[in-house]
C-alpha cells in the first residue's frame, strides 16, 4: 500500500483539507519541553546517535508532572525504542505520563501503521508524529490523515538537507523542500522540523532551515533542535514573522539547568 517517494522528486498536487492545531491562536508560540523515552527512562541522544546517550530520569512522570507545574500546556514526547526498532514496551508509561501530568501530548516514535495510530490515541496522545512512514509510503499517510483529522504531524527529520528515517539511521533520498511540498498539499496538522546536527547538540538551532521550511509550509510548524539558551528561543520565534510558526521544542538545555520550563513559556509569552 502506497509507494516511496522517488529521491528529490517534486510531488504531484493532491486536493487536502488543512488541519489547524487545536488550542492555537492566531499569534501563538508554544513552549514544549521534551521528554525521550528509551527502556523506561528520560534520556537524550547527541544528534540522534543511540550510542550516545545521557539518561536524565528514572522517572519521566514525574518530570512531566514538573514540567506541568511550571506552566507548560504541551509536552513532546519521544518513544526512542520503537524509532528504532518498531517495538516498545512504553504503553503503560505514556499513559501515565498524559494522565498524571495533566498536559497535552505530541507523541512520536515508531508510527507507522494504523494500529499505531490507535493505540496512541487510546493512550490519550493528541498529536502523533509520524516520520519515516510518511516519507516511505506518503500515500498511506495521505490517507491516514483524512481517516484521523487534526491527529497527525509530519515529522520532517533533515540531515544534509534531505529527510532521515529509522530513527534518524538512514538517509530517505527525499529533499526537504520536496517532502514539506508534498506535506503542504496531504495537509497533516502540522509539521515538526528537526535539524538533526542541532539535536541534543546545545549548538544553536538552524535558522537558516526553519526559515526555509516557515516560507515554504502552509501548515503549522514546530521548532526542534539546537535550543541552549533563552535568547535561542527568541531568535527562533522571531520566525513566526515568516511563516506559521506553531512552537518549539527544547530538551537538553532544561535537563542540563541551562533555564526552566516557566523560563521558556514566559519569554514566548512575552514575544507575542
Amino acid at each position: 500500500m502506497g509507494r516511496a517517494v522517488p529521491p528529490r522528486a517534486e510531488w504531484a498536487p493532491r486536493a487536502g483539507v488543512f488541519a489547524n492545531i487545536p488550542g492555537a491562536g492566531p499569534m501563538s508560540i508554544e513552549f514544549l519541553p521534551a521528554i525521550d523515552l528509551r527502556h523506561g527512562k528520560a534520556v537524550r541522544l547527541y544528534q540522534g546517535d543511540y550510542t550516545q546517550e545521557t539518561v536524565y530520569a528514572d522517572d519521566p512522570v514525574a518530570i512531566a508532572r514538573q514540567f506541568a507545574r511550571e506552566g507548560a500546556c504541551w509536552i513532546h514526547v519521544v518513544d526512542l525504542d520503537a524509532a528504532k526498532d518498531g517495538t516498545s514496551d512504553h504503553g503503560e508509561l505514556i499513559a501515565a505520563i498524559i494522565r498524571e501530568s495533566g498536559l497535552r501530548v505530541e507523541l512520536g516514535g515508531g508510527i507507522r501503521t494504523d494500529a499505531d495510530i490507535e493505540r496512541v490515541l487510546s493512550l490519550g496522545a493528541e498529536r502523533i508524529v509520524v516520520g519515516t512512514a510518511a516519507a516511505e509510503n506518503p500515500d498511506w499517510f495521505a490517507d491516514a490523515i483524512r481517516r484521523y483529522p487534526g491527529h497527525l504531524v509530519a515529522g520532517v527529520d533533515v540531515r544534509d538537507g534531505e529527510v532521515a528515517t529509522r530513527g534518524w539511521i538512514e538517509s530517505s533520498g527525499v529533499s526537504l523542500d520536496a517532502f514539506v511540498d508534498w506535506i503542504n498539499d496531504a495537509g497533516p496538522a502540522g509539521i515538526v522540523f528537526t535539524e538533526i546536527s542541532r539535536d541534543g547538540a546545545m549548538q544553536g538551532p538552524d535558522l537558516d532551515g526553519l526559515r526555509r521550511v516557515l516560507r515554504r509550509s502552509r501548515v503549522p510548524v514546530v521548532a526542534s533542535g539546537g535550543i541552549s539558551k533563552l535568547d535561542d528561543l527568541r531568535e527562533v520565534a522571531a520566525l513566526g514573522a515568516v511563516g506559521p510558526l506553531f512552537g518549539i521544542i527544547s530538551g537538553r538545555a532544561i535537563y542540563e539547568g541551562a533555564f526552566t520550563v516557566a523560563d521558556g513559556v514566559r519569554v514566548l509569552q512575552e514575544q507575542g
